[in-house]
C-alpha cells in the first residue's frame, strides 16, 4: 500500500509540499511575486512557517501556505489551489483568509488604522471563473462607477495557468507554463524554480521531510484532526535510522507497526538501497 499519493521523484510545483520548497527560498518567492505583480520587490520577510490561524473556540483552523511581508509592509498569502472549487467557493475561502490575516495584525496590539495593505493570491492550474483570463485580479470598488475604489488596501487575484489570449508579461507566462505543464523555458526565474525542484527530490532530507509530511496527512485525513505530527516525524526519524543502520525491512516493520511494504516505499524515497 503507497505511503503516499505520489513519489517524491513524481511532485511539481502544483503539489503542496513541493510549492513550499520553492516559495521558502527567499529568492525564488520574492521572483515569483515580481512575476505576478509585474513590479519589483526588493525584500520580504516570512510571518510565520505555514502560519495557523485559528479565530475562536471551534472555529476552522486556516493555514496559510506562504505567508510574507515586503519591505514596503504589504502582506501578501501565496496559495496552490490544485482542487476544482468554482470562483464562488474560492472567493468565500479568500474572504475568510483576508479576515484572519487582519485579525493577526490587530492581535498584534494594533488599531485598525494600521492595518497593512494586503494581496492574496491563488495560483489555480484551472480557470477558477470561466472567462479563460490568466489573471483575475479584484479590489473593492463603487458599484456607481468602477473607477471610484474604496481604498481599504485589500486585493485578490486569481491567477489561471491554463489562461489564453491575455497580454502578460513573458516572466509571468513563463511560469504560468511551467507551472501548468513544467515546461522549462529560456526564462531565469523559472530555470532557478526548476533547478530547486530537482535538487529537493534529490536531497536525502527533503525526501525524509516529504514521507514525514505524508505520514502526518494520511494520520489527519484518517482520524479527522492534525495532532501526530510530532509522533509522525520522531516515527521517520525512526524508521531513516534503522534503514541506515540496514537493519531488515521485516525487523523495521516489527519494531515500529508500519507494514513491510511502507518501509520498501520509504526506503525507495530516501534513497537507501541494500
Amino acid at each position: 500500500m503507497p505511503l503516499g499519493d505520489k513519489a517524491c521523484e513524481d511532485l511539481t510545483c502544483q503539489d503542496d509540499f513541493m510549492f513550499k520548497a520553492v516559495m521558502y527560498s527567499k529568492e525564488l518567492c520574492m521572483g515569483v511575486l515580481e512575476a505576478i505583480l509585474n513590479q519589483p520587490i526588493h525584500d520580504i520577510k516570512y510571518i510565520g512557517e505555514e502560519v495557523s490561524f485559528k479565530a475562536g473556540y471551534k472555529s476552522k483552523g486556516v493555514r496559510l501556505d506562504v505567508y510574507v511581508e515586503d519591505e514596503a509592509h504589504t502582506v501578501y498569502d501565496v496559495e496552490m489551489q490544485v482542487g476544482t472549487e468554482t470562483g464562488g467557493e474560492l472567493a468565500n475561502r479568500m474572504r475568510y483568509y483576508q479576515s484572519q490575516m487582519d485579525a493577526d495584525i490587530l492581535a498584534k496590539g494594533k488599531d485598525y488604522t494600521e492595518l497593512r495593505p494586503t494581496i492574496i493570491i491563488f495560483i489555480c492550474p484551472f480557470d477558477p471563473i470561466g472567462r479563460g483570463w490568466y489573471l483575475y485580479w479584484y479590489e473593492n470598488t463603487c458599484r456607481r462607477d468602477a473607477k471610484l475604489q474604496l481604498g481599504d488596501e485589500a486585493s485578490k487575484v486569481l491567477l489561471n495557468t491554463c489562461g489564453t489570449g491575455e497580454g502578460i508579461t513573458p516572466q509571468l507566462q513563463a511560469f504560468m507554463d511551467y507551472v501548468n505543464s513544467g515546461i522549462v523555458r529560456s526564462n531565469p526565474l523559472v530555470q532557478a524554480i526548476d533547478q530547486k525542484v530537482k535538487e529537493v527530490k534529490k536531497n536525502e532530507e527533503a525526501r525524509l521531510s516529504y514521507m514525514t509530511y505524508e505520514m502526518h496527512l494520511r494520520d489527519a485525513r484518517k482520524e479527522g484532526k492534525e495532532e501526530g505530527r510530532a509522533e509522525g516525524k520522531a516515527l521517520m526519524m525512526r524508521i531513516w535510522k534503522l534503514l541506515q543502520a540496514k537493519t531488515p525491512f521485516a525487523d523495521i516493520a516489527e519494531e515500529t507497526h508500519v507494514s513491510i511494504d511502507e518501509v520498501r516505499q520509504i526506503a525507495h524515497e530516501i534513497g537507501v538501497v541494500y
